[in-house]
C-alpha cells in the first residue's frame, strides 16, 4: 500500500536550499541556431553580427540541472510527467559568458483530478553571470500522479 506524500513535511524539509549548481557557456552560432529553430526573427537573437546579439528569452528552457531532486528526496510512486516551464528574463545572456545556474526546489503543491491526486514539484534555476548579476529565472514543473492506495 502506498501512502500519500506529506506535502507539508516535504515543503518544510526541501523547499528553498540550493541543491544543484551547474555552469554553462554558449557560442554565438549555438544561440543563433536555437533562436532560429524556435522561429525567432529579430536579428538581435538570430544574427551574431548584430551589435546587441544575445540569447533569445526562451533559451533557458533548454538548461537542466545535474540533479532532478535534492539529495535524500523520497522516491515518489506514480507516473511522472513534464508539467511545463516558465522563464523570466532579467538581463541579456551573451555568447562566451560563463553562466552559473543554481537550482532549488521552489514549491510543492497538489491538485486533485478525475484520476486522483497529482503532486507538482517546481524546481527553480536562477542564472547568474560571473559578476553575480542575475540574468534569468527558469521554473520547471514536474507532476506525478500518485498511485492510488491499494
Amino acid at each position: 500500500m502506498t501512502e500519500p506524500l506529506d506535502i507539508d513535511a516535504l515543503t518544510a524539509r526541501y523547499v528553498g536550499p540550493v541543491f544543484d549548481e551547474k555552469t554553462f557557456t554558449f557560442d554565438a552560432q549555438e544561440l543563433a541556431d536555437f533562436a532560429q529553430a524556435c522561429g525567432e526573427t529579430a536579428s538581435r537573437y538570430t544574427d551574431p553580427a548584430d551589435p546587441d546579439f544575445q540569447a533569445s528569452p526562451t533559451m533557458p528552457t533548454r538548461l537542466h540541472p545535474g540533479a532532478r531532486f535534492p539529495e535524500g528526496f523520497p522516491e515518489v510512486a506514480g507516473l511522472g510527467m513534464d508539467a511545463g516551464k516558465a522563464i523570466q528574463p532579467i538581463a541579456p545572456i551573451r555568447p562566451g559568458e560563463t553562466i552559473v545556474g543554481r537550482t532549488h526546489m521552489h514549491e510543492i503543491y497538489t491538485k486533485t483530478g478525475r484520476s486522483g491526486r497529482m503532486v507538482f514539484f517546481v524546481n527553480r534555476m536562477e542564472l547568474f553571470d560571473a559578476s553575480e548579476q542575475q540574468l534569468a529565472v527558469s521554473d520547471s514543473r514536474i507532476v506525478i500522479r500518485e498511485k492510488p492506495s491499494e
